[in-house]
């Protein structure tokens, strides 16, 4: 693996160009993901972080200023807490059983930003916890922007998963997915496939690893939708409307509104689900 920085002290302004290579930008899944931890509570200032999440880290002998050096017992603890918290982050994000975070009732689509708090809060000021967690476990980071759009600018961010029919995505199917038009976006809208392991943009031989509403060789159907083909080969005559994915491989699907428009928030629009052709 290549890492992110090439230069061993790069300058503020150098660019380092990783188009082509291969980085590795995913936390641990065992026990040295709280070797990570320890890392970033050593480095930060003293009293930076949340006082309840730091002291969860000190039970675990992780605090600023101390060597945290685990004996073999403590490891192997560590070590199946790691996988059993990947594993069900996995299951809260990407099969919710919450069904509040589908923006439509009768669609695929969901978001763990659906209470609109980038803090994770309902109407009655409880942190939902699940939200937070899928959230944290699929992205990097969060600003009070992400959940505050207004017509004509902004974004939105609605993920699938599965089918129409509640099945996980694989890539060894051809799906379509149909946005009806116009697609309520000032901007642009696109579609990104993700590899659900990884939570990394899907690695294929497509380069841009999704489709756009700017992409050359894409094509409206007559009624101005337009229908996009995920599978590992494009349908004949669609080259132009495919998203290339990988058999045997699960893969997930953000669509994204640029600019969203009004039809997007009062819910005249919607998008199709994922239907399998084959």
């Amino acid at each position: 693996m290549y890492p992110l920085a090439q230069a061993k002290n790069p300058e503020p302004n150098d660019y380092i160009n990783i188009s082509g290579k291969k980085y590795n930008t995913i936390h641990a899944g065992d026990a040295s993901l709280y070797n990570e931890l320890n890392e970033v509570i050593q480095y930060e200032p003293a009293n930076s972080g949340d006082p309840a999440m730091l002291g969860l880290a000190a039970e675990l002998g992780i605090s600023k200023g101390k060597p945290f050096a685990p004996d073999a017992r403590m490891k192997k603890i560590l070590n199946e807490a790691a996988s059993i918290g990947n594993a069900a982050s996995r299951a809260v994000m990407f099969k919710p059983r919450n069904k509040s975070v589908y923006f439509y009732p009768d669609r695929q689509w969901f978001s763990p930003l659906a209470d609109g708090s980038s803090a994770f809060l309902d109407k009655n000021g409880a942190r939902t916890l699940d939200r937070r967690i899928g959230f944290h476990y699929f992205a990097t980071g969060i600003t009070p922007f992400m959940v505050s759009p207004k017509p004509g600018s902004g974004s939105i961010y609605e993920i699938a998963a599965t089918d129409s029919t509640g099945k996980m995505l694989s890539g060894s199917n051809t799906y379509s997915v149909t946005l009806p038009g116009p697609v309520p976006a000032k901007a642009f809208w696109s579609f990104m496939a993700y590899d659900v392991q990884t939570r990394s943009i899907l690695e294929t031989d497509q380069k841009s690893g999704g489709i756009d509403s700017m992409a050359k060789g894409l094509k409206a159907n007559a009624d101005g939708s337009y229908t996009v083909y995920f599978a590992p080969k494009p349908p004949k005559g669609k080259e132009g409307n495919w998203v290339q994915t990988m058999p045997n491989k699960g893969f997930h699907v953000l669509l994204r509104l640029y600019s969203p428009l009004q039809p997007w928030f009062d819910k005249t629009w919607k998008p199709g689900d994922f239907e399998l052709v084959k």
